[in-house]
């Protein structure tokens, strides 16, 4: 990583493949933890889980009807129904040894009870007279209603064969076999096949903790009243709300004002709780980007202490002196000014995003989404990229537009409106602008430029991310 100084003056430009380079190189996977299973919503395990028990741990039936023996109705029928003896209710939770199904006789048994011994299928209460003596049931009478209690007879008026209607033991998993795979994201059925075999919590990466602020004394929060000169602040709740989508903790702190020691301030009272810090804005050249000028004058003073360990009793200030960030020229489009580094006593990873909504939300996809899923031990760091034909915007009229075109040697990212099928399209949504958010709300994808790339026509195939 090259030192602030030297990227300060303009020295190198990055290419956007470096930048990420540098940031998932320096950024690593949080530490695993033992999490309460829906703690673990969206966590990524990093052990392999094996089935303890079989699923289901017995036999069980699958439908509310008559364990039977399938040989006592094979010669069932509307017409002549077998007639047979009702000896008692197996309810779910029993043990299923209470009674025995012996020849001509029959039990009552619920969805998922166990099959009692000498059964070995079940006749769906629809086929059956209910014990009513009269026609087909529609449902099973409560047990304090029952016909005779939960004795008398049984007509059943079509035959089953042997394990109808029943769910065998194992049927689902064995014990023994492998449950999940290390690596494996836990969504809400992988979380129900945990709770199953009696896991109550899984040992995984956590979903890191990620505070993200904005700045600028022009900024004022929704809500609240605007003064002559003020915008609303988006950025900060854009960039939460995409902090979230990508599987993070979210801490969004309201708008800093442009003061460095306010700055600094603010800084350090987040540390504790972050696992990744990201601002918006103050990162380019003018004379009020306060991230810049905070975090720039911080990391050139003692560079001897930064490469040590935090020093005992250092207090809030010199914490987050401790910081080494570098401020960088990159080649694209929106999004040219970006800054990456560490700071606090624990050296956390630091995103200084540009200040301009559609650069600030370009620049999360491009470097702050990966850094987020690299700490969550993914495999899967970026947003899915296809090919498509591009098409001119909506509303173009029948005369063709003039064709797009992009800057020599930067990497543009258009917003656009993408359809899939047999033969991708993407239209571009909006200007180039990097204010208008307007047009961003529409976008479903960004259409990539690339640096080689002065002018792309209608009707040529492009590289599109997809963002949904």
């Amino acid at each position: 990583m090259s030192s602030t100084t030297e990227q300060a003056t303009g020295a190198r430009t990055w290419s956007v493949a470096e930048h990420l380079d540098d940031i998932l190189t320096a950024v690593q996977p949080l530490e695993p933890i033992e999490l309460n299973l829906l703690d673990a919503q969206g966590c990524v395990l990093v052990e392999q889980v094996t089935v303890p028990v079989a699923l289901p741990p017995f036999d069980n039936s699958s439908m509310d009807g008559y364990a039977v023996r399938a040989a006592d109705t094979e010669r069932a029928s509307e017409a002549s129904p077998a007639v047979l003896t009702v000896i008692g209710d197996v309810a779910a939770g029993s043990s299923g040894t209470e009674l025995t199904v012996g020849p001509g006789r029959a039990a009552r048994i619920m969805t998922g009870a166990p099959l009692p011994p000498g059964a070995d299928a079940v006749v769906p209460v629809e086929w059956t007279d209910g014990g009513t003596g009269a026609g087909p049931a529609r449902t099973m009478a409560p047990h304090s209603a029952a016909p005779q209690g939960s004795g008398g007879q049984v007509r059943v008026h079509r035959p089953v064969t042997p394990h109808a209607h029943v769910r065998a033991r194992g049927g689902d998993v064995c014990a023994g076999d492998v449950a999940l795979e290390a690596g494996t994201v836990l969504g809400p059925p992988q979380i129900a096949l945990l709770s199953a075999i009696g896991r109550p919590a899984a040992r995984v990466r956590p979903r890191p903790r990620v505070v993200v602020l904005s700045t600028g004394s022009e900024l004022a929060q929704p809500g609240e009243e605007l003064a002559a000169g003020q915008i609303y602040d988006s950025n900060s709740f854009a960039l939460a709300a995409a902090a979230k989508d990508a599987g993070a903790i979210v801490y969004r702190v309201g708008a800093v004002t442009d003061d460095a020691e306010t700055l600094r301030a603010t800084i350090e009272d987040q540390l504790i709780r972050a696992d990744l810090l990201v601002t918006t804005g103050g990162v380019s050249v003018g004379a009020y980007d306060v991230v810049k000028e905070a975090l720039t004058s911080v990391a050139e003073e003692e560079p001897e202490e930064r490469e040590g360990e935090a020093a005992e009793g250092e207090d809030a200030e010199q914490a987050v002196h401790r910081a080494h960030v570098d401020f960088r020229t990159l080649a694209m489009q929106p999004g040219k000014p970006q800054g990456f580094g560490t700071i606090g006593p624990d050296r956390t990873p630091i995103l200084t995003l540009p200040g301009n909504p559609v650069s600030s939300y370009v620049s999360f996809e491009l470097f702050v989404r990966p850094a987020i899923r690299a700490m969550m031990g993914l495999a899967d760091l970026h947003r899915p990229v296809v090919r498509a034909t591009l098409l001119p915007p909506h509303g173009a009229g029948d005369e063709e537009p003039a064709p797009l075109t992009s800057p020599e040697g930067k990497r543009q990212f258009l917003r656009g409106t993408y359809t899939g099928g047999e033969r991708p399209e993407v239209r571009p949504v909006g200007g180039s602008g990097s204010h208008l958010i307007g047009a961003l709300a529409h976008a479903d994808a960004l259409i990539v430029l690339p640096e080689t790339v002065t002018e792309a026509a209608w009707g040529g195939e492009v590289e599109v991310v997809l963002l949904g």
